[in-house]
């Protein structure tokens, strides 16, 4: 089995703050990120595939195809938006942790479909300092 994992990026803003807390408790969970006017990030993703290299191509799944499916899928969604507006995230706070989840839900049927591979990992990066690993954390 091989991995390989492609680096992509989209910008979005989002609102650290749950309905099920008081002012104050979102504040004292969320800190300034708890500010109801919002701000923005122009998050990393890398996203791992995993599987075995086709004997015809060499490859394990084209970088066009999941180009495309990131494109399809998560950029095109997520990206230049207000997260909390979103529906992926109706029942959960757009935390960058629930933002790798989100992204690797939207994921992990078309790569298995389009390229047989099976989605290992998405790591989000929303600062130099912090990033984010929902799947398979090596």
């Amino acid at each position: 089995m091989i991995e390989v994992t492609h680096r992509y990026r989209f910008p979005a803003a989002h609102v650290l703050r749950s309905d099920r807390l008081s002012d104050a408790e979102n504040e004292a969970t969320y800190g300034l990120c708890a500010n109801p006017n919002g701000h923005g990030h122009d998050y990393g993703v890398e996203v791992t595939v995993g599987g075995e290299v086709d004997p015809r191509s060499g490859r394990l799944c084209p970088p066009e195809a999941l180009d495309a499916i990131f494109e399809e899928r998560v950029a095109s969604r997520f990206g230049h938006r207000m997260l909390n507006d979103d529906p992926a995230f109706a029942e959960r706070v757009p935390t960058a942790e629930n933002i790798a989840r989100a992204v690797h839900e939207r994921l992990e049927e078309p790569i298995a479909a389009r390229c047989g591979a099976r989605l290992v990992r998405v790591r989000v990066i929303e600062t130099r300092n912090n990033s984010f690993v929902y799947g398979d954390p090596r």
